[in-house]
């Protein structure tokens, strides 16, 4: 059984595949942003962590 598509068919086919192909590079840029926000997140934490530490040795240094 052969199947007859028209132009019109074929127009909608390749709208689909675009379509895909746009939101497959979506779901790529916003899994980067992620990554970055994350990324961003913990050298914040880190710094804080290193400010902490460095006040906790300047008090022992302080009570000595």
């Amino acid at each position: 059984m052969k199947t007859y598509r028209n132009g019109s068919t074929d127009m909608n086919l390749m709208h689909e595949e675009l379509a895909r192909a746009q939101m497959s590079a979506r779901l790529g840029e916003a899994h980067e942003l992620r990554r970055g926000h994350q990324l961003a997140l913990a050298r914040r934490m880190s710094r804080k962590a290193e400010q902490a530490a460095q006040q906790a040795r300047l008090a022992l240094a302080r009570a000595i």
